[in-house]
């Protein structure tokens, strides 16, 4: 496959996924107004129950967010008993961010909620036509790790 793609087209893709991506974060914010957490704080629980018990640093590299912004963003869940800070069992110095059951019970009805809406924008897709979304979204997101 030719990867020297015209300008033109490559600046149409980034339209059509910015606007996607925009869309997608507003549908998401509008579903995260029936629960007790921010965008922000979504995104964390998110990265927590993907990666597991992270500490502070590894979750603000996660986030893309600074240390101290971080921090507080922990206190608020904690706060909310979303998620509780732990002792590392192997190195005592090491806190660790563990989520909650209420934590995860709010980001498992989130993400059905959000597929359910892109199952219904899906409806008028092919099974063929999905598989192949799938698939290509898959292989660039690979390239962009």
């Amino acid at each position: 496959m030719n990867n020297e793609q015209p300008t033109e087209t490559i600046a149409h893709l980034e339209k059509k996924i910015r606007y996607i991506s925009g869309v997608i974060k507003q549908r998401g914010r509008k579903i995260l107004d029936h629960y007790p957490i921010t965008l922000p704080q979504f995104v964390a629980l998110q990265w927590l129950i993907d990666e597991g018990d992270l500490t502070i640093g590894e979750l603000s590299n996660k986030n893309g967010l600074a240390f101290s912004t971080t921090t507080d963003l922990v206190d608020r869940l904690e706060k909310n008993e979303l998620v509780e800070r732990v002792r590392d069992e192997s190195d005592r110095r090491v806190v660790r961010i563990h989520v909650l059951e209420k934590g995860k019970t709010i980001i498992e009805e989130v993400i059905v909620k959000r597929r359910k809406y892109l199952g219904e924008i899906l409806e008028s897709f092919s099974e063929d036509q999905i598989e192949t979304l799938n698939e290509l979204l898959a292989q660039m997101y690979e390239e962009m790790k």
